[in-house]
């Protein structure tokens, strides 16, 4: 089977609640219950407010610092909540690595929300992306899978999508990625803001955008992906006008986040039978790319 990353660390709710007894017992609580399995981190349930966020397995240690120290400074100028820590934990007890308590922010997961029904989050998660895609600051990580240029993906990717796409999808994939790169200043960038890190409110409407361990600067390309991961071909041109008043991304930007929408869903699709919300992410993603005509050839 082609599943997410194995955990490196058993943790559980009892594993939780002694880290939190012991290193901030203020925000202690009996009801410590688990809430979300990812392919980076474990969240509890720390009463109705608060979730806790502990990577499993190495790789996501690194990611979780990007959180508590960035997070802080990007949150006051974003429009909408994103889950700034209110407490950062250290290894003990066994767990090895830094953990976080964040809020829980109100809202559903869009990957919950039929692709129709997430039309209404188009305008406010443009917003969200025009605002956070400004230029970096000098000490914004670096990510090597994320707003790189697409020439660094082409080796790990191009065999994902002749597996689940063809040949043809390659062939379409090599001319996206010959169009020009990135050559403004590195921006912020989410890096992971598919339908699993948006959260919507019962009318549709975005109401929080989740998870910013891959959190770097670059190309803007590969978090405008999100397009074809998240949208219908409607809801994806309202997106697409919405962002570009921002006067930040041209044609060349689009057709690279297409090719950055492919990559991720095949990736996606070989590595999520495990997590169904992902599988369903991928087919979503795999159709509206290789159904797009502004970049594949008739086949």
């Amino acid at each position: 089977m082609a599943r997410i990353p194995a955990a490196e660390v058993h943790i559980d709710a009892a594993l939780v609640s002694r880290l939190l007894a012991e290193q901030c017992p203020h925000h202690a609580d009996p009801h410590v219950e688990a809430f979300e399995h990812g392919w980076d981190n474990e969240l509890f349930a720390l009463g109705p407010d608060l979730l806790v966020r502990l990577p499993r397995r190495q790789a996501a240690a690194a990611l979780i610092e990007h959180e508590i120290t960035f997070l802080p400074r990007l949150s006051p100028r974003l429009p909408f909540p994103v889950p700034v820590p209110v407490f950062a934990g250290r290894p003990a007890r066994g767990y090895p690595w830094r953990w976080t308590v964040v809020p829980r922010l109100p809202g559903h997961s869009a990957a919950d929300v039929p692709v129709p029904g997430r039309a209404a989050a188009a305008p406010g998660l443009a917003a969200f992306l025009t605002a956070l895609h400004v230029p970096a600051d000098a000490d914004a990580p670096m990510n090597p899978f994320r707003g790189v240029p697409l020439a660094a993906r082409a080796h790990g990717w191009l065999p994902r999508i002749r597996a689940v796409a063809g040949q043809a999808a390659v062939a379409d994939w090599q001319r996206a990625a010959a169009v020009p790169a990135w050559s403004g200043a590195p921006l912020w960038l989410h890096g992971d803001p598919h339908p699993m890190n948006l959260l919507l409110g019962a009318d549709g409407e975005l109401t929080g955008v989740l998870d910013f361990g891959d959190l770097c600067a670059g190309d803007p390309a590969s978090d405008l992906a999100v397009a074809w991961l998240a949208f219908d071909s409607p809801a994806r041109a309202r997106f697409r006008a919405l962002c570009s008043l921002s006067g930040t991304y041209d044609a060349a930007t689009w057709t690279r986040a297409w090719a950055w929408a492919l990559g991720l869903a095949a990736v996606f699709a070989q590595s999520s039978d495990n997590m169904p919300a992902l599988a369903g992410i991928a087919r979503h993603g795999l159709a509206e790319t290789l159904a797009d005509a502004e970049f594949t050839r008739a086949r």
